[in-house]
Parts: structure tokens; C-alpha cells; sequence
């Protein structure tokens, strides 16, 4: 069975990136979730696992280091579009992003970059009220207690088969 091939889409840099080393380990209907390296090697964290809320317009990722411990959680909002032709998926990163860290301090980031794209005319303003009402229920979730839910995907037994 042919794999689908998975793309990155960001506004800032304005880039699309073919995320060819991405490994798919579980995915149904509604999740898609993936073990990478990072594209660019950095010293805090290496590697992770990424779980794509596909219907929600969540990514939640693990971001881990080289003893593969926790560094923290990175909530990017995004918008999946699929091309069944190509049997490929686009994730577009609309910004706004939520950082959690092991003591669980939520911190949101990146509005501000969401205002620059805007006023530059490089994200339309559709795309931005679905960025900030995807960051709004995804930060009613977290702060409502269904953080360790979304992290099922993700955490070591369900990497490997969606449990």
C-alpha cells in the first residue's frame, strides 16, 4: 500500500516543504500521527512524535531530545487539505502556536507574526479568523483538562498503533 506523502506550508518563511523523511505510524479518519527528525539540527531537541487532529486543525507534537526526554509540548494550528491524485496531504501552519512545557505552563505564542502576514497581504483574513477560533477551542480543551486525551496519540504505547 502506497504511503502518503506529507508537505509543510508556512507563511513565515513563505515555503512549502516536502516532509519526505516523516514516518507515519498510525492514521484513521480523523488522526494522522508521525515520528521525524528535525529538518535542521538544533541542540535542545532532535526528534519527535506529531499527532495531526485532522478534522480539528491541531498538530500536537512531542518534542524530544537525544536521551529522548520530553522538552516540552508544541500545538501548532493548522489547516489539512488532501489531494487524493497524489495521494498527499498539505499542512498549512497558520502561526499561532501553544507551547506547554513539562511542569504544564501554557504559554501561546506567535500572534503577533499572525498581524505581519496579514497587514503583508500573505495570509488572507479567512485563514486568520480560522487560526484564532482553532486556537480558542484548542486552549478551551487544555484548560478544561483534556491535555492528557490529545497526548494519547502520542506518549510511548500509542506511537506505534493510534492506542
Amino acid at each position: 500500500m502506497a504511503v502518503p506523502k506529507l508537505y509543510r506550508k508556512r507563511f513565515m518563511p513563505n515555503e512549502i516543504v516536502y516532509l519526505k523523511d516523516d514516518v507515519i505510524t498510525y492514521q484513521d479518519d480523523a488522526v494522522m500521527v508521525t515520528k521525524w527528525n528535525v529538518l535542521h539540527p538544533k541542540e535542545k531537541f532532535s526528534h519527535g512524535i506529531s499527532c495531526y487532529y485532522l478534522e480539528k486543525g491541531w498538530k500536537i507534537s512531542k518534542f524530544l531530545n537525544k536521551k529522548d526526554e520530553l522538552v516540552y509540548y508544541y500545538c501548532d494550528i493548522i489547516d489539512t487539505a488532501y489531494d487524493e491524485l497524489k495521494d498527499s496531504y498539505l499542512f498549512t501552519d497558520l502561526l499561532a502556536d501553544i507551547i506547554i512545557s513539562p511542569n504544564g505552563t501554557v504559554k501561546v505564542v506567535d500572534l503577533a507574526e499572525i498581524a505581519d502576514v496579514l497587514e503583508a497581504g500573505i495570509i488572507t483574513e479567512k485563514e486568520v479568523k480560522l487560526a484564532l477560533r482553532r486556537l480558542d477551542e484548542l486552549l478551551g480543551v487544555i484548560y478544561n483538562g483534556g491535555l492528557p486525551e490529545l497526548l494519547r496519540f502520542i506518549e510511548t504505547e500509542g506511537a506505534e498503533n493510534g492506542q
